[in-house]
Formats: structure tokens, sequence, C-alpha cells
């Protein structure tokens, strides 16, 4: 039984193959349909403590500058990826002081704390970088990547024993649904490969978009200045390797050929 199983794994990993827009190879049990399908059942749930106690976009002028940044931001995605034409984008900033944190789920459902803006005070290109860092994680179909590796975890604890299973931090997700799955993939650490590639596809989609391309270096700096007091969320489910902000620093002078501050740019509205 355990050997039938364990060949079907193995199947459907060797069936369930994608590659991102880098050209990585990626582990896709999970459509990306599904996961975005999944997404739109999970987002409002998720933001809705917040809106009943009041704390849901009550800053009109913080919602006014996220959707506008974040609405270019978008209008470049969907020229470089059509897939993402037909998404039902959605943003929301979170009055949640103590939070530095954002995240983007996947078909476009986005959410950013009030403590990433009162603690990092980012400029506008630095608020562009971290919403394009998190936009990249979608385009590149990481959500559905996530939720596959949750559903081979599964399948693989199953094959050892019941007990491993039981065990497992993504047993409540496989077992409740989807859009639970879709929801614990955006609390999950992504791997630093899947960090590397929103980092590259980020600051890239963000020069297009008209932000400078050194606000992701400074982007972190002022993100490690603020771990010094403990970890923000945005650290804890973003890793940073120590060579991040060299990494991004070497990526500039190739990115610079997108970014042109003085062309026009398209602003999505849908938001």
């Amino acid at each position: 039984m355990k050997a039938r199983i364990a060949a079907l794994l193995l199947g459907l990993i060797l069936a369930g193959c994608a590659t991102t827009p880098t050209g990585r190879n990626q582990l896709m049990l999970v459509s990306p349909d599904t996961a975005v399908q999944a997404s739109a059942e999970a987002y409002p749930k998720m933001l809705e403590k917040y809106r009943r106690a009041g704390k849901l976009n009550t800053d009109p002028e913080q919602v006014r500058r996220v959707k506008e940044i974040t609405g270019r931001l978008i209008a470049e995605a969907v020229k470089d990826y059509p897939h993402t034409r037909d998404w039902k984008w959605q943003v929301a900033v979170i009055d949640d002081p103590d939070t530095v944190n954002a995240w983007c789920m996947a078909g476009g459902k986005m959410a950013v704390y009030s403590g990433l803006l009162k603690k990092i005070h980012p400029t506008d290109d630095e608020l562009a970088q971290v919403m394009a860092h998190e936009i990249s994680h979608a385009v590149a179909n990481h959500v559905a990547e996530q939720m596959s590796i949750q559903l081979a975890s599964q399948l693989g604890l199953a094959v050892l024993s019941a007990t491993a299973l039981k065990e497992s931090r993504y047993r409540t997700a496989a077992l409740t649904g989807a859009a639970l799955a879709a929801s614990l993939a955006i609390q999950l650490p992504y791997s630093r490969k899947a960090e590397a590639e929103a980092d590259r596809l980020g600051i890239e989609l963000a020069a297009k978009a008209g932000y400078d391309p050194h606000a992701a270096v400074t982007l972190w700096q002022k993100m490690e200045r603020v771990s010094g007091g403990g970890t923000p969320e945005f650290l804890s489910t973003h890793p940073s390797p120590g060579n991040r902000q060299k990494a991004l620093k070497a990526l500039v002078p190739q990115i610079m050929k997108y970014y042109d501050p003085r062309a026009p740019h398209p602003v999505y509205r849908g938001l």
C-alpha cells in the first residue's frame, strides 16, 4: 500500500510541474486557477475581523496613496503578465500600527498594514518596491506553489505515518479546505528562491511603473533598522538573507533601463 501511495505521489509531482517567469521550475499540484478561486474566498474572511473592529481603510489619505502606487504597478503587471488581466485586483489598508507587513494572495488580493507605513516611513518609491514584490509573488504563482508544497507534504507524511500527519503544521489547511490553505500560504515563509524571484520581478515591475530601483536597497536598509527592536512580521514571512541588499544593489544597473519617471504611467482604477 505504501509503495502504491509513494508511486502516486511521485507521479503527481512529476506531472505537476510548471515554469515561473524567470524560468525556474516549480511544483504545481494545485493549479493557479484553483489558488485564485481559493484566495477570492479566503480574502474577505481574513479582512472581516478588521472590518468588524473598524480597522479597515480608516485613513483616506493612506488608502489613496496605496491605491495610486499599487494601481500603477498593476497596470504594468497586466501588460507583462496577460494571465492577470481578468483578476479582480483589490488592496486594503489595515489599521494595525504594530504590524509591519504586506501581502498579496493569488488573484491580486492585497493588504498592507499601517505599521509598515508608520514605522518604515517609506517613500513612494520604497512603498512601490514593497507592493511590487508582493504582486510578483502572485504573478509568479507562488501561492499556488506554496499550496502545492502543503499538499505534497500532506501526501508524503501520509505515506510515512498517520502520527506524522497529525503533527504536520499543514494538516489544518489540507483538512479544512483550499481557502484556508490559500490564507496559510501567505503566512508561511516562501523559499529563498521564491523570495529572490519576487525581488527580481518586483524591482523590474516597479521600474517600469516609474519608481526608482535604488529604493529597493534603501527599503531593506530601513527594514533592518526597524528589526533591531524585534523582528517585524514582514521579515518573519519574507526572510531576508544577509546578502539581500547586496543582490538588489547588483540588480539596479540592469534595471535602470526600464526606469523613466518622466514617461506617462497608466494607473489601474479598479481598486
